[in-house]
């Protein structure tokens, strides 16, 4: 089984909680025996694949298989052409250079339900939603990318997993993937 979440802003991508305020899994009603496939932070948000196929995850996950994940990122300021061509070729974070990306300003500008708690707000500052393609999770891997470039992130929502978009399931909302979407998932295609 293969199901799609939209993970909201504060919940931890595990069943347990941790302390924190932030909500864990287990709250959300899943079947029993389901895990999630990766991890988004608890500030983070938008699609978790969960599952109880334990191999999905190693399928899923490597950076080798090039298994694309698709952010569209809120950041501070609109960043130039070059900037966003910084983080093409990869950009060291903590040391360690990261993979090649792709990296776009999105035109139109995506209309998003507003998160609660709302990003922090400066009227001299202006934002806009970028695109990143990557092909590894890192912890805190598209923040720091961000912030390598002069582009604080103020809100980050995961889209796609290989060729299988969120849409426009609600947040918070979930549902088992279909026959005919599984090999979406799957699909490690770079568009």
């Amino acid at each position: 089984m293969l199901i799609t979440f939209h993970k909201p802003y504060g919940v931890l991508s595990q069943f347990t909680p941790d302390g924190s305020p932030n909500r864990p899994l287990a709250e959300f009603g899943f079947p029993k025996n389901v895990y999630p496939i990766g991890r988004l932070d608890a500030d983070s948000e938008g699609l978790l694949l969960l599952s109880d196929e334990a191999e999905l995850n190693q399928r899923l996950l490597h950076p080798l298989r090039s298994h694309t994940r698709e952010y569209w990122v809120q950041v501070e300021r609109i960043p130039s052409p070059e900037a966003l061509r910084q983080l093409e070729p990869g950009v060291v974070i903590q040391g360690q250079p990261t993979l090649p990306c792709r990296a776009w300003l999105l035109e139109p500008q995506p209309v998003i339900a507003p998160r609660d708690p709302p990003i922090r707000f400066r009227k001299s500052v202006s934002d806009c939603w970028l695109g990143l393609e990557l092909t590894e999770g890192r912890n805190r891997q598209v923040r720091r990318m961000t912030a390598v470039i002069g582009h604080p992130t103020l809100r980050l929502l995961r889209v796609r997993i290989g060729q299988f978009r969120l849409g426009d399931l609600p947040a918070g909302q979930w549902r088992k993937l279909t026959a005919a979407e599984r090999p979406q998932v799957l699909s490690a295609a770079r568009r």
